[in-house]
């Protein structure tokens, strides 16, 4: 799956005026895809902005733990790392 398809099957979720998921790597966009089954689940959820920085993962989303955005992030690094 890429980005934009991510994106699309998640439009519902995603805040107006953002641009969602920019990751290039299918196995981290197919992790997320995981991840949302279960956080779409969770009321009021919605995300903004999932993005790569210098090996640094950014995962924005509204009412989502901060333990689970933190553990989403560090899984996003290690698929990034193992495929590097």
């Amino acid at each position: 799956m890429t980005s934009t398809e991510f994106n699309t099957k998640y439009a519902y979720y995603l805040e107006e005026r953002h641009y969602g998921c920019a990751l290039l790597n299918e196995e981290a966009i197919d992790f997320l895809d995981s991840e949302f089954l279960e956080l779409v689940k969770i009321p009021g959820f919605k995300y903004s902005q999932i993005k790569s920085k210098w090996n640094y993962f950014c995962f924005y989303a509204d009412n989502v733990p901060v333990d689970k955005i933190l553990e989403i992030e560090s899984n996003l690094k290690k698929i990034h790392n193992k495929n590097a």
